[in-house]
């Protein structure tokens, strides 16, 4: 068995393969260093760091529950490897790697509270970037903080050991407030319309649930001294297996337990509004902009909402992978559809970005068979991810006098998904949605109900989709296609 990467082994590197510079600092925490940040922020962040000769952009990451990757990259000294899969056949796929070392150091974030809160409140610290999830963000149905989530009352309660990534973030801030008061960026890289205005208004509900005589300091502080710029971040990043490591330990030379794996493709769309310095991002290939939604946009009714549609569709047929749902020309073609005919009219084409191409593009990268992404891993959180991802797309189609017919087909989907429970062969489909039990609930029942009870989830569907008989119609004929 190869000796495994550190910052000891590093000089046992295989031929070809470049060694990276740690930097000399930490001056970015990471809320949520899964394989996804690993991927896609911290490579921008180390390619920015070697384009300008920085070394203050080190990462302090933290996980947000499981204490995995700590296991995994501390005894790597943060180091890990990025698997990268070109598109090909099955067995001539073009296979690279490269080592990462933009990571300084990893902490539990359940384990020791007090050192995210320290690493925030540090003045050498000039960013906070955060991949949560949608659900990690513990919104109401309103979409403001969720103060009667136990996690985020405990963190309203106990300055000292905040649970949840807003809890963790404002209790960061505060130190700072009360410290120095050096102005810091917050980026949300998290698939949300309007990220940064996300966490803005939930860091301000958080502020304003506090006791009196210590909210309204700190949400002044925070209005003077913070930004809060959204961004679009786009590469597919599929669970890494043991034939990844395997792998990836021939073409290292060592082993490597912190692996990830993703496409050739990279994007990186960053509002430019910045409270203090940043890294280098453009210069790794990052775009800067004034406005980022038209972009943010595209992504998620263009690739997020064809992703869905593909996973859900794909699973129930029986397909484990993503690409394998492409090759079925039945659901390549709804995606198709779905993208010209009820995505498409609803954009506004961003400076610089060929629609047509992009188009062309997604089902292209989501053909690759290399990376084996899992239609069970899209299909996660489905009642955070539709509303952001089709239902805008529907509601827009329906006020125009259009009936939505592949947008529809992917949110019944969704609903056969979570009813049946099992794919066209009998093989069980996992539910993991924080809905989960609210969600079979709703489907229990017989099939002629399911549309009806599924609209009535009220976290998912709001009063004008419930009530559109248009959207009914179009939902209960895919459902008993399906």
């Amino acid at each position: 068995m190869s000796e495994r990467l550190s910052a000891s082994t590093l000089g046992r590197l295989a031929a070809g393969v470049g060694a990276p510079q740690h930097p000399a600092s930490v001056g970015i925490v990471h809320l949520g260093i899964g394989a996804f940040h690993r991927a896609h922020q911290a490579v921008y962040t180390e390619d920015a760091m070697a384009a300008d000769g920085s070394t203050r952009w080190g990462i302090c990451g933290v996980t947000q529950r499981s204490r995995a990757v700590v296991d995994q990259l501390a005894p790597q000294n943060g180091l890990y490897g990025v698997l990268q899969r070109d598109a090909g056949s099955a067995h001539q796929a073009s296979v690279s790697a490269r080592v990462v070392g933009a990571v300084l150091e990893v902490v539990a974030g359940v384990e020791e509270p007090h050192v995210v809160v320290a690493r925030i409140g540090d003045a050498a610290v000039a960013v906070v970037t955060m991949t949560v999830t949608e659900k990690g963000y513990r919104r109401a149905a309103d979409g403001s903080l969720d103060t009667t989530d136990p996690v985020v009352r405990s963190d309203l309660e106990n300055a000292a050991a905040p649970g949840s990534a807003i809890g963790r973030l404002v209790r960061g801030l505060q130190r700072r407030a009360t410290t120095h008061g050096t102005p810091i960026t917050v980026l949300s890289c998290d698939n949300l319309v309007g990220n940064g205005e996300v966490v803005r208004g939930l860091v301000v509900d958080f502020c304003a649930a506090l006791p009196s005589p210590e909210g309204e300091p700190l949400r002044e502080w925070i209005a003077s001294s913070v930004t809060f710029p959204s961004s679009m971040v786009d590469r597919i990043v599929p669970a890494t297996t043991d034939a990844d490591r395997d792998e990836a330990a021939r073409l290292l030379g060592l082993r490597d337990e912190g692996l990830v794996v993703a496409e050739p493709f990279t994007q990186w769309v960053i509002e430019k509004d910045f409270a203090g310095p940043v890294p280098a991002w453009h210069r790794a290939g990052a775009t800067l902009t004034a406005d980022v939604a038209p972009f943010e946009a595209v992504k998620l009714r263009l690739l997020n909402a064809t992703h869905s549609l593909l996973a859900y569709t794909g699973a129930l047929a029986g397909y484990a992978t993503i690409a394998e749902a492409v090759r079925d020309e039945r659901l390549a073609a709804a995606a198709t559809a779905l993208m010209a005919e009820d995505s498409l009219p609803t954009l506004t084409r961003p400076d610089g970005l060929d629609l047509d191409e992009y188009q062309r593009s997604v089902l292209h990268r989501f053909a690759n068979p290399a990376l084996k992404h899992r239609t069970t891993q899209v299909a996660m959180d489905g009642s955070m991810k539709l509303p952001v991802r089709l239902l805008g797309t529907v509601r827009e189609r329906l006020r125009a006098g259009a009936e939505p017919r592949w947008a529809a087909l992917a949110v019944a989907a969704w609903m056969v998904y979570v009813a049946r429970g099992a794919d066209v062969n009998g093989t069980p489909l996992p539910l993991d949605d924080p809905l989960a039990d609210r969600l079979r609930a709703a489907a229990a029942g017989p099939q002629g109900g399911l549309v009806d009870r599924m609209l009535g989830v009220r976290e998912v569907f709001d009063e004008e989709l419930a009530e559109s008989q248009t959207f009914r119609a179009l939902l209960q004929a895919h459902v008993a296609e399906l």
